[in-house]
């Protein structure tokens, strides 16, 4: 799939502070196509504009029979963030099809994962460093398979990417997935546990009366996962519901100290539509949130 990679934004944002947490935002955007059978971007980006995340893993971008100065993707990046990876896991004559990561921040080291199984559906994998204003922050971005047995052979590999960044003591604890994880029973949750202990647990799908948590973000180390929430007003963009997160930047010092523990589930659900206030920030350069 590295075939298909489209990196964006080569020079580093301007950094004027340093923050004590990053938001994320994961959304399966049902191509911009909402409940009244209307392609409108628009209010898939002001939805998310409203939370104002620092990293947004979008799935389900189709650009099929889209105008060249109307691509989806490009839309999104001027808004949303000048550094984005994709992932092209369908492309045609018209267009292509997939799901990427976009960042207020530089991505670095980005690696595209083809995690396709034999007559089913195409699906990827994206891995990208962040280079936030308190230090690297390893992200990975995905939309699995909807059966269990592809589901198998995709959840291995997640685990492996997990296994190989982990063992870097430098960026160990400094760990994210997120995405459209097809979870129907709970699977992916229990076989990325021993890995990525924290996790969100909001029902996504579908979006006008949400039964299913397809949507998550997971993160290594407990205490990353400052809270995390979903905006029913999803429900008027796509069939599933965004899932936004604050988390953490730890100063790397206190990160390589860590140990592997155990951590619940985290729910912290605002009142429909409201948006969290940020974490204070720190009073100087040397006091990163753990």
């Amino acid at each position: 799939m590295n075939d298909h990679a489209n990196i964006a934004g080569s020079h580093p944002a301007p950094v004027q502070h340093h923050p004590a947490s990053m938001r994320l935002l994961t959304w399966n955007i049902h191509s911009g196509i909402g409940p009244d059978r209307r392609y409108d971007l628009e209010r898939i980006i002001a939805l998310i504009r409203h939370h104002d995340p620092d990293i947004v893993a979008l799935q389900e971008i189709d650009s099929r029979g889209h105008p060249h100065d109307a691509l989806p993707l490009n839309l999104l990046k001027k808004v949303l963030g000048s550094h984005a990876a994709e992932a092209r896991t369908i492309i045609a004559p018209d267009g292509h099809y997939g799901h990427a990561l976009i960042s207020r921040w530089p991505l670095e080291d980005v690696n595209l994962h083809d995690i396709s199984v034999s007559r089913q559906e195409p699906r990827g994998i994206i891995e990208a460093a962040v280079r936030t204003p308190a230090g690297r922050m390893n992200i990975v971005a995905t939309h699995l398979g909807l059966r269990l047995i592809e589901q198998r052979s995709q959840i291995r590999t997640l685990a492996a990417i997990a296994d190989r960044l982990i063992g870097n003591r430098r960026d160990k604890q400094n760990l994210v997935m997120l995405g459209d994880f097809n979870d129907w029973n709970g699977q992916v949750r229990r076989l990325l546990q021993r890995w990525l202990p924290v996790r969100t647990v909001h029902k996504t799908f579908p979006a006008r009366r949400p039964i299913f948590k397809l949507d998550r973000i997971f993160c290594r180390a407990p205490g990353l996962l400052l809270r995390s929430w979903t905006d029913p007003g999803g429900s008027l963009a796509s069939d599933h519901l965004p899932v936004v997160g604050d988390v953490a930047l730890p100063a790397p010092r206190i990160a390589d100290s860590m140990e592997r523990i155990e951590a619940p589930e985290l729910a912290d659900e605002p009142p429909s539509g409201e948006v969290l206030p940020r974490p204070a920030e720190p009073d100087g350069p040397d006091s990163g949130g753990s």
